[in-house]
């Protein structure tokens, strides 16, 4: 019997190990744990309603016709270079696709349940313009759920803030094109790694999805500085991808000093991929995004990850505040067909950065709706 007991013994203990280990690969998938993407797996999962363990940025795009979320002609607020309908795009069917991740389904959409679940909450975006792309699709989102509700709308330089009155909702924008600073020094106009004054206008809120990368790439005419502080260094120019990632270490350590976890969720956007050369897609005969109508068929795209992607998940992988990254660079780059291209009002030139609305920015939010629940 000393044997049998002591038998039964180890098997509880083997049994309570195994249950401990269990409830706590469970709470790595909960938001309050989740720190980066890191190798793109764990973070971005959802545990769907077959208890199947899902990543949602894996995936592919999926005709339905039951697509858009809504009309962009009854947005309040958008922008010209957004709103491709009306600017003349002549196909829709860029509109109908829905993304399918490989081991679940997204829930959809609910504007209604979002603006009860976040009563008397702030959301902020923080960024570019791919930030405003992002805001802006989440307002017309949000309208079409409840085309009635009151709503205000202030805006002034850097902020701008649309509030649902009748749920105390604000959605709202700061634009920041690198997060760090721009200051005005003797010399000239001096980005500076290493400084973040802005960031008082980002406490307080009760969700923040920071964005950056297209302006540390623009060179001549664009590049909106002359000189780039580095430390001590004051440099004509550097590297842009270390440049990159200096200013998101910079960001990465504001967040750190910054931010209370049990108040304020964080996300970081991935990066947002253009589509100006055919051969990143396989199209050899393309010369841009103009005239594609159709995503990349499957789930992998031939250009290969965006080199500033490594740069994101190594800075976020280092941070001790938990930051969600929402990893949309693939599931974006299978979308050559979702750009404004020459159907972007006066915008100059061929857009292949931005996105259209509705369309693509419209699943980033379904995503970010779906970590909020």
């Amino acid at each position: 019997m000393g044997s049998r007991a002591q038998w039964s013994f180890v098997l509880l203990c083997a049994l309570l190990s195994v249950l401990i280990a269990s409830l706590n690969g469970t709470a790595t998938e909960s938001f309050g744990h989740t720190h980066h993407l890191g190798n793109g797996t764990s973070p971005g999962r959802r545990e769907g309603a077959s208890g199947i363990s899902c990543n949602m940025f894996r995936g592919s795009w999926v005709y339905d016709q039951s697509y858009p979320l809504y009309d962009s002609s009854t947005c309040p607020i958008l922008d010209p270079e957004f709103d491709c309908q009306r600017y003349g795009r002549p196909d829709k069917s860029y509109l109908k696709y829905r993304w399918k991740p490989d081991a679940c389904e997204l829930p959809r959409f609910n504007g209604l349940d979002l603006l009860r679940r976040w009563k008397g909450k702030k959301i902020m975006f923080v960024g570019d313009s791919i930030s405003i792309n992002q805001w802006q699709s989440l307002v017309c989102m949000l309208h079409a759920a409840v085309p009635d509700a009151k709503t205000t709308y202030k805006k002034n330089d850097t902020l701008s803030t649309i509030t649902f009155t009748d749920y105390g909702v604000s959605v709202m924008l700061y634009h920041s094109t690198y997060l760090v600073d721009i200051v005005e020094e003797r010399i000239g106009r001096v980005l500076r790694l290493d400084s973040i004054q802005s960031g008082a206008a980002w406490l307080g809120v009760d969700v923040l999805v920071f964005n950056t990368w297209h302006w540390w790439t623009h060179k001549g005419k664009s590049q909106p500085w002359d000189y780039v502080r580095d430390g001590d260094q004051v440099l004509k120019d550097m590297d842009r991808l270390v440049a990159f990632n200096k200013g998101l270490t910079t960001w990465a350590k504001w967040v750190d000093a910054n931010i209370n976890p049990a108040a304020t969720k964080v996300f970081f956007q991935g990066i947002s991929p253009t589509h100006s050369k055919g051969p990143e897609w396989g199209d050899k005969n393309a010369k841009n995004c103009y005239g594609q109508t159709q995503p990349v068929n499957g789930s992998t795209y031939p250009g290969g990850p965006v080199p500033a992607q490594g740069v994101v998940t190594s800075v976020l992988g280092a941070m001790s505040k938990p930051v969600y990254l929402l990893d949309i660079t693939l599931l974006s780059q299978l979308r050559r067909d979702a750009h404004p291209s020459a159907y972007s009002g006066d915008h100059p030139g061929m857009d292949c950065s931005h996105w259209c609305l509705a369309g693509l920015p419209d699943t980033w939010n379904q995503i970010l709706y779906a970590k909020l629940l």
